[in-house]
């Protein structure tokens, strides 16, 4: 899964991780198609480079994407979810400095992409 600031990065052109796999190649010429599309459709935007028309695409559709992404969302749908527990209905968020209080503590960081870890220096 992906997050919202993920996806608006790939739309705009921004993907910090293109590690790539073939997909993302295939993404990232399909996404540069559809945008000289829109450019070739419009008669004002053929002078604008594509990188501006991708910006200002996900500048007016940022809301119906993020829309898509969550209409199929239960009413009870948290976009964090709780960290600290043992069971996904009663865990909770990190109350304090990203560490959960009691014995109990965060789930494993070996389950959190490399990416998003924080990097910290191991004392």
């Amino acid at each position: 899964a992906r997050s919202f600031a993920y996806i608006g990065d790939i739309v705009r052109g921004r993907d910090l991780y293109r590690r790539d796999k073939g997909g993302k190649t295939k993404l990232e010429e399909r996404l540069e198609q559809m945008f000289k599309n829109i450019r070739n459709e419009n008669n004002d935007l053929t002078t604008i480079p594509l990188e501006k028309i991708r910006e200002y695409w996900w500048a007016l559709n940022r809301k119906d994407v993020w829309k898509a992404m969550t209409c199929d969302a239960p009413p009870d749908a948290q976009y964090f979810r709780g960290t600290c527990g043992d069971n996904e209905k009663t865990a909770t968020q990190t109350p304090s400095q990203c560490r959960c209080d009691g014995a109990k503590g965060a789930k494993d960081t070996d389950q959190v992409p490399y990416k998003s870890r924080l990097r910290a220096p191991i004392s």
